[in-house]
C-alpha cells in the first residue's frame, strides 16, 4: 500500500488541486476503503461553485470501493472483511441521539453540516480533520466505526454500484415519502438521475401510470425514461404540460407529483399542484428555493394536498437499491453516461453542471484510472 494518498481537493470556489496526504494509521475500530467510484450529482455542482464552509475539502459523497485495511473491531462490528466491496453512505451519525436510535441517522446533528460546523459527512468535511480522507475524490477513504456501509452483491460492478445514491433517493422519495404503490398514478418532473431513478422505483412498486416531463434538451433522457418504464413523456417546450397530463388522465390528474427539477423556480411546483387529483394528492419537493411568493396555500388546502420534502435516503432504501441493481430487471447501466479520472475532477463537476458534454445523466469519478 502506498505511503501517500492522492486526492482532488477543493481549495476555493470552483477550484480544485491535486494533493497528497499521508496514509493514515487506522484505529482498531476503523478501516480504509480503496475508492473505485465516486459519483457526482447536482449538489456537488452547487457546493463546488459556492462552498458553504472553509476549504480544503475532498468532495465526493457517493462512494464505492473495496475494504483495503480494517481493524479487528471494525470487521467484527460491520460483518465485513478486507477485500469486500461496499457502498458507503455519506452520513456519519453519533449513534447516541434519538434519531440514530430510530435508524434515522440522516437527521443526526453530528452529521448535519447545516447546523453543526464540526459535522462529519463524506464530501463535506474539511481535509484538515484527523485522518484527512473524508471524501471520495481520493484514492482512499477513511471509515470510522460509525460509518454506514452496505455490502455490494456479487455480480454488481463498482461503476453500477455507483448509482446507489440516486437510486436509493428515488426509492426513498417515491415509495416511502410519497407512498407510491400498486395502481398509483405519478407525474415525475425532470428526467435527470433522480427523476429516472424514481421512474424505476414507481414501476417496480406497481404504479399504473407514470408521466415524465422534460425540455427539448432532454430528448435522450426522455427516451430513456420510456425504456425504464414511463408510460408517457412530455416535452414542456412543445406542449402545454398541464393540458397534456389532464388529457392522459381523462381530466382526473395524478395521485403523486415528484418534483426533480432542482432549482427550476416556482413553475414546476405550481404545475404539480394543478396536476394533482381533486383530493388527497401528494407532492414531494426539493428545497432549492429560499422563498415562494404567492404560494397557492388556499388551493393546496382545498384539494387536501400533502406537501412533503425530499431529504436524503435511509438504510432500507440503499439496500433496496442494491437489490434492484443486482436483479438486472432494468437497464440501469444506461444511467451511467460519463466517467473521469482524478486529474479531471474539475471537468467532471462542470460536466454535471451542463458545461461541455451533452446527454449527461450520471457522472463517475474513477480515482485510479489516471494511474492504472
Amino acid at each position: 500500500m502506498a505511503e501517500q494518498v492522492l486526492a482532488a481537493v477543493r481549495t476555493g470556489p470552483g477550484t480544485t488541486e491535486l494533493r497528497e496526504f499521508p496514509m493514515p494509521d487506522i484505529p482498531d475500530d476503523g478501516a480504509l476503503l480503496r475508492v473505485e467510484v465516486a459519483g457526482i450529482c447536482g449538489t456537488d455542482v452547487k457546493m463546488y461553485a459556492r462552498p458553504p464552509f472553509a476549504d480544503p475539502v475532498i468532495m465526493g459523497h457517493e462512494n464505492v470501493g473495496v475494504i483495503a485495511k480494517a481493524g479487528r473491531t471494525f470487521t467484527e462490528r460491520k460483518g465485513l472483511a478486507e477485500g469486500d466491496r461496499v457502498f458507503v453512505e455519506h452520513y456519519v451519525g453519533c449513534y447516541r441521539c434519538e434519531w440514530c436510535h430510530a435508524g434515522e441517522y440522516r437527521h443526526c446533528e453530528a452529521t448535519d453540516w447545516r447546523t453543526n460546523a464540526g459535522a462529519l459527512r463524506y464530501g463535506y468535511t474539511s481535509a484538515n480533520n484527523p485522518y484527512h480522507l473524508w471524501g471520495g475524490f481520493s484514492q482512499y477513504l477513511y471509515l470510522p466505526w460509525n460509518s454506514v456501509t452496505h455490502r455490494v452483491p456479487d455480480g454488481v460492478s463498482a461503476e453500477l454500484a455507483g448509482l446507489v445514491t440516486p437510486l436509493s433517493n428515488g426509492i426513498e422519495w417515491a415509495l416511502f415519502t410519497a407512498g407510491v404503490g400498486y395502481a398509483s398514478t405519478v407525474l415525475v418532473q425532470g428526467p435527470g438521475q433522480q427523476g429516472l431513478s424514481q421512474v424505476v422505483a414507481c414501476k417496480q412498486a406497481g404504479a399504473s401510470l407514470i408521466i415524465v416531463t422534460g425540455t427539448a434538451r432532454d430528448a435522450a433522457r426522455l427516451a430513456l425514461a420510456r425504456e425504464l418504464g414511463a408510460d408517457h413523456v412530455i416535452d414542456i417546450t412543445r406542449e402545454d404540460p398541464l393540458r397534456r397530463v389532464l388529457e392522459i388522465t381523462g381530466g382526473r390528474g395524478v395521485d403523486v407529483v415528484l418534483d426533480c427539477t432542482s432549482g427550476a423556480g416556482t413553475a414546476p411546483i405550481l404545475l404539480g399542484i394543478d396536476a394533482l387529483k381533486r383530493r388527497e394528492g401528494t407532492i414531494v419537493v426539493q428545497g432549492e428555493m429560499a422563498a415562494f411568493p404567492d404560494f397557492p396555500l388556499k388551493k393546496v388546502t382545498e384539494k387536501s394536498i400533502s406537501v412533503k420534502s425530499a431529504r436524503g435516503h435511509s438504510y432500507r432504501s440503499c439496500e433496496l437499491a442494491l437489490d434492484q441493481l443486482a436483479s438486472g430487471r432494468f437497464p440501469l447501466e444506461k444511467l451511467s453516461t460519463h466517467a473521469f479520472g482524478l486529474h479531471d475532477a474539475d471537468l467532471a463537476i462542470r460536466t454535471v453542471g451542463g458545461e461541455g458534454a451533452e446527454d449527461v445523466i450520471h457522472v463517475s469519478l474513477l480515482p485510479w484510472s489516471d494511474t492504472a
